[in-house]
């Protein structure tokens, strides 16, 4: 592995001394820094670091810095490299990149082999921002697992369908006007849309269960729960359907249900009936009225 190493760091999320001796423990000296700002998470160093040369590109932080790094390094040679120090930490859980150890981190860094994974686009307003996991709107992956820490390590998997029901009972419906690939624009309703390049969540929930990070496809789940039943409806195919029975059958695909819809597409087309918080990575970028979504395969190299 080449010792061209650019490391782009979070100083509010890891201590520097440790973090420097542990890198240095895995690649050596012979390392090149830039810190994130509050104005710039991590694309513009990403940049620079390529600029400088690096062909690995360590982002060490939480989901904003590493989607910050990737959308910097889109298409180009350079490699990724995840040591995850956030809450969320989605990427890095669909990688299984090992969490709350560094130096683990670092030595799959150091010792893995290059692949390449698709990355998302969104367009808002004629801007794109690229996204590793998902976007979104209604009750995004951050809510769903918002859970009762007593609850969680006495109740497990069930915490989160506790955390979800409180997520679900909040929100509202709109009307949706939904293009998916070439085909005819098509009108619905809901109150919960993700699309997403990957699919699992804290807690292992999966809620886009076919989501594969390399099949150059994005993965949506539309989600139209409206009063009790169909609430229940909605968790029972989440948690179970698409969760934990598909851990005994792996060749199972996803089920969809009176309130829940999975689909698959290239590009997809989005406009509301009225404006939504919406949500790239994990982080509330405002309310929006439309967007595009598209898929670039094979974007990103992962180390």
């Amino acid at each position: 592995m080449s010792n061209s190493i650019g490391v782009v760091w979070n100083p509010s999320k890891v201590e520097e001394a440790e973090l420097r001796a542990a890198v240095e423990t895995a690649f050596g000296d012979s390392i090149q820094w830039w810190e994130t700002s509050v104005d710039d998470p991590g694309r513009g160093m990403a940049e620079q670091a390529m600029a400088a040369g690096c062909d690995t590109v360590l982002a060490v932080g939480g989901d904003g810095t590493v989607r910050a790094v990737a959308e910097a390094l889109a298409g180009s040679d350079a490699a990724l490299g995840i040591v995850p120090r956030g809450t969320g930490n989605l990427l890095a859980r669909n990688l299984e990149v090992p969490l709350d150890d560094i130096p683990a981190a670092l030595a799959r860094i150091a010792d893995g082999e290059a692949s390449s994974i698709d990355l998302g686009w969104v367009d808002i307003d004629g801007t794109e921002h690229a996204f590793a996991v998902m976007v979104g709107f209604g009750v995004d992956a951050q809510m769903l697992v918002e859970t009762d820490d007593d609850l969680k390590e006495k109740a497990g998997w069930l915490a989160y369908v506790e955390a979800m029901g409180r997520a679900l009972a909040g929100t509202e419906m709109t009307g949706i006007t939904l293009t998916i690939d070439d085909d005819e624009p098509q009108e619905v309703r809901g109150h919960t849309m993700l699309i997403g390049n990957c699919g699992m969540v804290q807690g292992g929930i999966r809620l886009l269960p076919d989501a594969v990070l390399d099949d150059g496809r994005l993965d949506l789940l539309l989600v139209s729960a409206d009063g009790a039943l169909q609430w229940m409806d909605t968790v029972r195919s989440v948690v179970w359907d698409n969760g934990i029975r598909r851990i005994f059958d792996r060749e199972a695909v996803a089920v969809s249900t009176e309130s829940t819809s999975h689909v698959t597409a290239e590009r997809l087309r989005v406009e509301l009936e009225s404006p939504l918080m919406f949500e790239i990575d994990g982080e509330e970028i405002g309310e929006v009225t439309a967007f595009s979504v598209r898929v670039q395969p094979g974007a990103l190299k992962i180390r």
